[in-house]
């Protein structure tokens, strides 16, 4: 992508919307992801948020702690970092009640060494060659939010890239994507499942609840940014995927693209 310098070679594996619960997605399941995730040998791991299934398709909770010992199974040199999407609040009576967190997820993830990014930037380093990550809290934490206050802060997130390094963002909704400047050589989004139900490249309950199709699922690119919209693992409101099966993405950064790796 335009910033990301050629040659600078970094392989990134993205888990998005892992929605653990029983029966759509059991402990041994996720388990099957960490070690498929780790046998592509990513240098990084990036987690784009809502690990919680919502209460309409979980028959059975599966408690986070449980869920975070499986994931603390995810290897990558440059390590595994995570931001939270609005299932990890909207599954948290006890954070929605303060209108606070940290929410339960996040501390799950951290208890487990999984840094959980909620407006922060991190500088890292490949082969000598320096990028950022950053990661930007969640766009719609609270329900029966009237004002839309969120706890994503951009602008204070990126303000903590302090040299000319390129940056990776991750976000949850791609919506955020709109607000995203030319700084970002790449953003990395979740929150969609590809629309979960995806026909003919069209994704109609994104429509219905998002008025947008542009984001539901893919590589976007807009006014020369770059976005990669992951469909995810797991499901919400119904217990159904069709036409956009479950991925790991794996992105590989400064060589030419491979169609055949993009997705795995």
């Amino acid at each position: 992508p335009p910033g990301w310098a050629p040659g600078h070679r970094l392989r990134i594996a993205v888990l998005a919307d892992i929605h653990v619960c029983e029966p759509y997605m059991p402990l041994d399941r996720v388990a099957e992801i960490v070690a498929a995730t780790n046998a592509l040998a990513p240098d990084l791991i990036l987690l784009l948020g809502d690990y919680p299934a919502g209460r309409k398709v979980t028959w059975h909770r599966v408690p986070l702690s449980d869920f975070a010992r499986v994931a603390e199974g995810l290897r990558a040199p440059l390590g595994t970092y995570a931001v939270l999407g609005n299932h990890d609040w909207w599954d948290d009576k006890a954070a929605q009640a303060r209108r606070d967190g940290p929410v339960e997820a996040q501390r799950a993830l951290e208890t487990v060494g999984i840094p959980v990014m909620e407006n922060e930037a991190l500088r890292l380093v490949k082969d000598g060659k320096p990028f950022w990550i950053a990661g930007v809290g969640d766009q719609i934490p609270f329900l029966h939010d009237d004002d839309g206050g969120g706890r994503d802060d951009l602008p204070g997130t990126l303000a903590k890239v302090t040299d000319s390094a390129p940056v990776l963002l991750m976000i949850h909704e791609p919506d955020l994507f709109l607000h995203v400047p030319d700084r970002v050589a790449l953003t990395l989004a979740g929150h969609t499942h590809g629309g979960q139900v995806r026909i003919f490249g069209y994704s109609p309950a994104m429509a219905a609840v998002h008025g947008r199709n542009e984001f539901a699922y893919g590589h976007v690119v807009r006014k020369g940014r770059h976005m990669i919209v992951s469909g995810g693992f797991g499901v919400s409101r119904i217990p159904v995927r069709l036409g956009v099966p479950p991925e790991i993405v794996l992105l590989t950064l400064g060589s030419p693209s491979d169609p055949a790796g993009k997705t795995v």
